[in-house]
């Protein structure tokens, strides 16, 4: 996806800007999704991309939701060294945004843990009227 930064501003607002653009990092227990647990699913909030199912979220106690698993071929992998730290960043494979980190210390059959931010995704309930 090809937009300027003043685009990306525009669209998202400062404080989803800060997170998908400029790599932040929203305080933990903080985002709203981190207590979510209804059937849907959660995308992308800079592009709208379906990266991961509510059947992959779990409770890890880190203070931001968490997944065991991404939809395939959804998210992008980097290496990250800031702050002193080795990690793993996760991405929109779309649009670049960037989303957390994923971790293997997840407690599930994946060994994975995707922390994420509240603010770098949106949140679909799926119903009947809405099977999405």
């Amino acid at each position: 996806m090809k937009k300027t930064e003043q685009e990306w501003l525009e669209e998202l607002g400062p404080e989803r800007y800060h997170i998908l653009r400029k790599k932040g990092t929203e305080r933990p227990f903080t985002g709203a999704l981190n207590n979510e647990y209804r059937p849907g699913v959660y995308k992308c909030g800079g592009c709208g991309t379906h990266l991961f199912d509510s059947n992959a979220k779990f409770d890890s106690g880190c203070g931001w939701p968490s997944f065991d698993r991404s939809v395939p071929e959804s998210v992008a992998y980097e290496r990250d060294t800031s702050h002193g730290m080795y990690r793993t960043e996760i991405l929109c494979q779309n649009c670049g945004g960037h989303l957390g980190h994923v971790f293997p210390d997840g407690p599930t059959d994946t060994g994975q843990r995707y922390c994420v931010n509240s603010l770098s995704i949106t949140f679909d309930e799926k119903s009947e009227e809405n099977p999405v």
